[in-house]
């Protein structure tokens, strides 16, 4: 008997409904007698839909990417990126770091963080104030237990979150974690891009130290893509939102950029090796060095990945570091190669040579032999530094650096000029040369559904199948009327 209530009033709500109607003219956008393409309807319907389909899930996220490795031809020496934090959204940018787990941006809080930069670029700062959807991350919440049992984070006397960080130049940050709208580009179907949210944790910093706190560099923040539960890739992808593999492409000529998208960038030429288990970052089993096709006499265990070896892929360093017992005979093969042809020299306790034509013609190539037989080859330009001209030639320098009984570390200078490939859910990294400044092939998922970047990312007839799959079914009937 308790529902005949509802129904009866719903009938009578629609009974005067029908006695006072009113009559609506409606009219054709496109008239009758007016020929019209089909280019042109499915136009009309990406703009319905782009605002439709504003909080669908399951697309490739596209961030744009500024700077270079090189610090003397552009004055950059990192990589960095754009994000939109906040209700409503403010712009914040970030290197990119697949050296650490967090995005993190400077608080409107922070005292003595830079107030401006070398780099020509605005810096802002984060207001939990000024932002609709801000939240405070308590400590009991899912997300600061993880990072407390993950990363240096704490509980402060206050209930928040809290976080200490140290990176691997000396520098470091703390704050505390907070939760807001980051806001960015998704493809959902064929040319269609959709302006897109999602709900994340973050750090808040209010203290910054060593290289962070110097204005020439400067930026917003740091967008940490490690394998951490709290890294973004990890918060989206654990939500459906993007695949769990992201790639990136940066540019080394002129003044840089490059790709960096949620998804995998597909090229027939990559090739993949399998990261080590059970380590904090992307770790490499790297076998051997080759210079010149002739491999180098060092011991294996050189490389060997325990408490303090191993090698590691990292955005976030500009040059690249190799254990002394590599260092010496890399060095050594390199100056051997090119002694007829070029002067050694020794330019502030590093390795140079006086050039007097392309270093192209000269130098030998590198090859990094990493299990599963990739190997990693380096033109000069990924192992040689541009240091300036001296008596009429030019000045290289050997851009590897000694570090002694730590972790090799191949940075931007290794991975510009080349596509990388971090494919978490297989659990291997894959890498092949590339001109950065081409267009590229994205996927959803490895090896099978490709998407199109060329300055705007679009889909192929085979990921709308498996977009469709993906989304709820009245989103799903939308999308049918435009392919």
């Amino acid at each position: 008997m308790r529902g005949l209530g509802p129904l009866i009033l719903a009938l009578a709500a629609v009974s005067m409904m029908s006695l006072h109607c009113a009559l609506l003219p409606l009219e054709r956008v496109f008239p009758l007698n007016q020929r019209v393409e089909l280019d042109s309807l499915r136009a009309r319907d990406r703009l319905r839909h782009a605002r439709i389909l504003q909080n669908a899930v399951g697309g490739i996220v596209d961030f744009s990417v500024v700077g270079s490795s090189d610090p003397y031809a552009v004055g950059y020496g990192l990589y960095f990126t754009k994000v939109k934090i906040g209700s409503p959204p403010k712009e914040f940018n970030v290197q990119i770091d697949t050296g650490s787990d967090i995005l993190w941006v400077t608080c409107s809080t922070c005292n003595d963080c830079p107030q401006s930069s070398g780099l020509g670029i605005p810096l802002n700062s984060f207001d939990a104030a000024s932002s609709s959807t801000s939240g405070m991350v308590p400590c009991s919440d899912a997300m600061c237990s993880s990072a407390i049992q993950s990363t240096a984070s704490e509980c402060s006397q206050s209930n928040q979150c809290s976080y200490k960080f140290q990176y691997g130049d000396g520098s470091g940050t703390s704050g505390h974690y907070v939760s807001d709208m980051l806001f960015f580009d998704a493809i959902l179907g064929e040319s269609l891009i959709a302006n897109s949210s999602a709900l994340i944790v973050f750090g808040c910093s209010t203290y910054q130290s060593g290289d962070l706190t110097k204005s020439d560099k400067a930026v917003d923040g740091i967008f940490g893509f490690g394998q951490g539960d709290l890294s973004v890739i990890s918060q989206l992808s654990s939500r459906g939102i993007a695949p769990r593999i992201f790639s990136h492409c940066l540019k080394g000529e002129g003044n840089g950029g490059g790709v960096l998208v949620l998804g995998e960038i597909m090229e027939p030429s990559i090739v993949y090796s399998p990261l080590v288990p059970s380590q904090p970052h992307y770790n490499l089993n790297l076998q051997s060095i080759s210079v010149n096709g002739q491999l180098l006499q060092i011991d294996p265990a050189t490389f060997a990945t325990s408490t303090n070896r191993g090698t590691i892929i990292d955005s976030g360093t500009t040059l690249a570091y190799l254990v002394e017992e590599a260092y010496n005979p890399f060095v050594n093969a390199i100056t051997a190669s090119v002694s007829q042809s070029v002067t050694p020299t020794i330019a502030k306790g590093n390795q140079c040579y006086l050039v007097s034509s392309s270093i192209s013609d000269i130098f030998p190539t590198v090859s990094l032999n990493f299990a599963g037989g990739a190997s990693m080859v380096l033109k000069p330009e990924n192992y040689l530094q541009h240091l300036g001209f001296y008596d009429g030639a030019a000045l290289w320098c050997i851009g590897f650096q000694k570090i002694q009984g730590g972790i090799t570390i191949l940075g931007d200078l290794i991975l510009k000029d080349k596509i990388f490939v971090y494919d978490l859910a297989r659990q291997r990294i894959g890498w092949a040369d590339y001109d950065c400044s081409m267009a590229v092939n994205v996927s959803l998922t490895s090896g099978k559904d490709e998407f199109i970047n060329a300055g705007q990312l679009s889909v192929s007839s085979s990921s709308r199948d498996l977009l469709f799959k993906m989304l709820p079914t009245s989103i799903m009937t939308l999308l049918m009327h435009i392919v």
